[in-house]
């Protein structure tokens, strides 16, 4: 028997394992699937503070960051120079560009009111940071805390480092196991049901991501989590790097707060450490349809051209999808579940789980082994969507 069951091998459930083995606690991971077979292996590993609006989730992400990067530190001492923190972490820095004067205006009104380290870079300064950019943007603001992860690595590598530092035996991995229901001990909740038999636990993590809320549904609470697809271009590997920053247009920061269900797009343009770019960014509801669409890929090209020129001349030689796991007030569930002692919740980040995943099991360990949580964690709290709740 575990301490705690996590449901989910994405990268926030890695987390969640990871740091509650590192307070001490025995852990059990299942996962229908692989390792980071859902939302985390369809990321582009943004680790962003920069596209918050002030409040709950800038904190998070702000603490988040932090964290990535004593988790890099750690694996850079671990494995030497060049290793990127067994993760390709890369501090990069974001920057934020305006195509107006309006929007600049905006631009620099947020990055006063986040209270963030940032640089504001008139139009003309712009080509000093990205020398490929497109000539005639009005500005921008670089933010030197925004960071880069390879999200399925990062997964993986919290799990591993979760089993093989802190105690022989520690964090367990059961792949290609299906939540069913779960064990009850009168009114708490004490294990789950799987297609490989019962699994117990003196508390389970609901960490499955987009289908957080149909795990939810298992336990008999309700969680409104929906699917929100969205797809990535992948580049050849250039002979030399093109982009030296994320770089992405101000319309990704409304992209990302709208609650529109229609198809959104915006120039979001970043470089790997293979040689290749990645672009992104669209959102849109449809559900898990998975079906390729060209005018949104054709769409996310020309934009990706229109901010940098050079992109014209590099073929694309792939695009995928996934579906950041949408809640309609834009925050994640984080917490304990106060409809059912001994179920706690990390799911719901939509977009922004990979950058928030190591704040959300850090915070959630502090709970389970009885500390004051770092943040204020009610506005993250999973009975916030019933109609009773205060």
């Amino acid at each position: 028997m575990s301490d705690v069951i996590v449901v989910g091998a994405g990268v926030v459930g890695a987390a969640c394992a990871y740091y509650a083995a590192r307070a001490g606690l025995d852990v059990t991971v299942i996962d229908r699937g692989p390792v980071a077979g859902g939302t985390t292996g369809s990321g582009e590993g943004n680790v962003l503070v920069s596209d918050k609006e002030p409040g709950p989730e800038l904190e998070l992400a702000v603490l988040s960051n932090g964290l990535w990067r004593s988790l890099a530190e750690r694996h850079d001492r671990q494995a030497g120079p060049g290793a990127h923190g067994g993760f390709e972490f890369e501090a990069k820095g974001g920057l934020v560009v305006a195509e107006t004067d309006e929007i600049q205006r905006r631009l620099v009104e947020l990055a006063a009111e986040q209270g963030l380290e940032h640089v504001l870079v008139s139009g003309p300064e712009l080509r000093d940071y990205e020398p490929r950019l497109a000539e005639g943007l009005a500005g921008g603001v670089l933010y030197p805390q925004d960071a880069q992860v390879q999200p399925m690595l990062a997964a993986a590598r919290l799990l591993r480092d979760g089993a093989d530092s802190f105690g022989r035996g520690t964090l367990h991995l059961r792949l290609g196991v299906t939540v069913t229901g779960f064990v009850h001990s009168g009114e708490r909740v004490t294990g789950v049901r799987t297609s490989h038999g019962d699994v117990l636990g003196g508390a389970v993590i609901n960490a499955a991501g987009t289908w957080g809320g149909e795990v939810a549904a298992l336990a008999g609470v309700t969680l409104p989590i929906l699917p929100r697809r969205g797809f990535i271009l992948v580049t050849e590997p250039l002979p030399e790097p093109l982009i030296k920053h994320k770089v992405y247009t101000a319309a990704y920061v409304t992209n990302v707060a709208s609650d529109s269900a229609d198809l959104e797009t915006s120039a979001v343009v970043e470089g790997t450490p293979a040689g290749t770019v990645l672009i992104g960014a669209s959102r849109e509801r449809v559900g898990f349809d998975r079906t390729t669409s060209v005018p949104v890929l054709a769409r996310l090209a020309a934009q990706a051209v229109a901010l940098f020129p050079a992109l014209r001349e590099a073929r694309a030689i792939r695009s995928y999808c996934g579906f950041r796991p949408y809640c309609p007030d834009h925050l994640p569930v984080i917490g304990a579940d106060p409809r059912l002692p001994g179920l706690y919740h990390a799911c719901g980040h939509e977009g922004a789980g990979i950058g928030l995943a190591p704040a959300t099991g850090h915070l959630l360990a502090q709970v389970l082994t009885g500390q004051t949580p770092d943040l204020d964690l009610k506005p993250f709290r999973p009975d916030r969507f019933s109609e009773d709740s205060p």
